[in-house]
């Protein structure tokens, strides 16, 4: 599976993709914006929206007349849009941004670099549309080790189909998930003052069946793989996944780390 076509299996409902990475948005959004700093009244885009959990914060930050958010997803962006109906919210890809140069303060990319097509182009999209001197940020996870979630997913999986899973696991097969990769590619398209870090962040699940419900459905790449299993590999992924988390019987927390990178245009 291609990244491009990893960024497909997020184009389902919008409430899936709540209960699968979506629950994680409030805690995430608030740590970049964090470690970015925003002015008030800045004029600000938020690339690869999703249902709009970072449009949301940056919303409340700046008032959601002074959002834009776009997503190649047409039922992410009406989602978005009925969360935010003052923002400015489009159907339309990192690697095509639809906006004159320097029309924004800042422009930000949550959870979407390692998916676009071109990540080069798409960030290179980012940097011509902000202002000199504004800000482009973006986080991913960290597949290979501290996304609790995602990590112990694709170890389970390894466990029950060891050569599937080793092609699909993102921990192995994703770009700009490490913290070289992604200043290396904030140096590429030439955005200045680059600092990166580390955010960390947690999520509340019921209980186990909390946690699985969105798989089967092919939600994300993890989804997909798990959808596309035979029903004893996937009931035998079900079981490996929850003993790897100690077979939760109640509600627990899982904690995931993700990479930053901040730059100036």
């Amino acid at each position: 599976m291609s990244q491009a076509d990893g960024a497909a299996t997020f184009r389902a409902s919008t409430d899936l993709y709540g209960r699968f990475v979506g629950r994680y948005a409030p805690s995430l959004s608030a740590g970049l914006i964090e470690v970015v700093g925003i002015e008030p009244r800045s004029r600000l885009l938020d690339v690869g929206c999703g249902p709009g959990g970072l449009a949301t914060a940056l919303a409340e930050v700046v008032g959601a007349e002074n959002v834009t958010a776009v997503d190649p997803s047409e039922p992410f962006t009406e989602t978005c849009r009925a969360r935010l109906p003052g923002a400015d919210v489009r159907v339309a890809a990192a690697e095509e941004l639809p906006f004159e140069d320097d029309s924004f303060d800042g422009a930000f990319a949550q959870l979407v670099v390692n998916f676009m097509s071109d990540a080069e182009r798409g960030v290179g999209e980012m940097k011509r549309v902000v202002k000199p001197g504004g800000t482009v940020a973006a986080c991913t996870w960290d597949y290979a080790d501290e996304m609790t979630m995602l990590r112990t997913f694709w170890d389970a999986a390894r466990e029950v189909a060891p050569d599937e899973a080793q092609q699909a696991d993102e921990g192995a097969n994703m770009r700009f998930c490490t913290l070289p990769e992604l200043t290396g590619l904030w140096g590429a398209v030439g955005l200045e003052d680059v600092h990166a870090g580390e955010l960390h962040v947690n999520a509340d699940y019921e209980d186990f069946e909390d946690l699985w419900a969105p798989l089967p459905s092919g939600i994300g790449p993890a989804g997909a793989f798990c959808a596309e299993l035979e029903p004893g590999l996937q009931k035998a992924l079900r079981v490996a996944w929850a003993r790897r988390l100690g077979d939760p019987k109640g509600a627990f927390s899982l904690s995931a780390r993700a990479w930053y990178a901040v730059g100036r245009a």
